[in-house]
């Protein structure tokens, strides 16, 4: 009987440890936007309990990535909103964020920046890094990266 219970503790730790180690495998999360899907880079991957998205720009979704016009601010919202859409389409949300990244063209634009990023998440703040580029992708005058808690994995 003991020898029994071993063997089926044994078998159900070798189980879990497989489980595991599946959970482990990165997952690379494709954006559903064909004109992304032509992109050297994945919109965002999860590994483990974490999603790491990729640097969104202020582009308007389903234009020709043409920027929100209106200079940081309508960029820095528009950025935060493609943040927001990202997250949600793989089950997260901004209160699910730990770690932002932010570029800036010019880092006088921080304070304005500050002001729309107010309004994207509350306290407690996500852990933040900033930084003035001397060229962002398309002209942007911002980029934001994240790192959120990823929502639990289904069974498959």
């Amino acid at each position: 009987m003991r020898l029994a219970l071993s063997i089926s503790l044994l078998l159900a730790v070798a189980a879990h440890g497989a489980i595991a180690g599946e959970a482990r495998k990165p997952e690379f999360l494709r954006s559903p936007d064909p004109a992304a899907a032509k992109l050297p880079f994945s919109e965002a991957v999860r590994s483990g309990d974490l999603l790491f998205l990729s640097g969104q720009i202020g582009t308007v979704p389903g234009g020709d990535n043409a920027l929100a016009p209106g200079g940081i601010a309508a960029e820095a919202e528009q950025t935060l909103r493609n943040v927001r859409q990202v997250l949600e389409r793989h089950g997260a949300s901004m209160s699910d964020v730990v770690k932002c990244t932010v570029f800036l063209a010019d880092i006088a634009d921080w304070p304005a920046f500050n002001e729309v990023y107010r309004k994207h998440f509350s306290a407690p703040f996500p852990a933040r890094s900033a930084l003035a580029a001397s060229g962002l992708a398309l002209g942007a005058k911002v980029e934001v990266e994240c790192i959120a808690q990823a929502p639990p994995r289904e069974r498959r």
